[in-house]
């Protein structure tokens, strides 16, 4: 059983929202703090949000502070990022992780372009 399945990614005019969703399966997902990390071709994987255990604390990378909210829904096991007023530079597969590392997504591509 695949514990994180990344949707929501696809293509977008720069300016345009998209919403990530992550369902989670076979672990505790309540128990854990979740993050989002994006990784662009030729570049290294560079940890974009994260949230706490219960959504108490989100915290945001410079680049994506103001446009991307994370969020999660613990009753569906859920994992969200909200991406708004996005740039081509945000053009990456999105995975999310367990704030541990111990759980991985297969991940979404978003490509932003005109």
């Amino acid at each position: 059983e695949v514990p994180l399945v990344e949707s929501g990614g696809g293509l977008v005019q720069p300016g345009g929202s998209l919403k990530l969703s992550c369902a989670a399966a076979g672990f505790q997902f309540s128990l854990y703090g979740m993050k989002w990390v994006r990784q662009a071709p030729g570049k290294g994987r560079e940890w974009v949000s994260s949230i706490s255990f219960g959504g108490g604390i989100t915290t945001y990378a410079d680049f994506v502070k103001g446009r991307f909210t994370i969020s999660r829904d613990d009753v569906k096991n859920t994992l969200y990022l909200q991406m708004d007023s996005l740039k081509t530079e945000d053009s990456a597969v999105y995975y999310c992780v367990s704030s541990n590392d111990k759980y991985w997504g297969q991940g979404t591509q978003v490509t932003v372009s005109s």
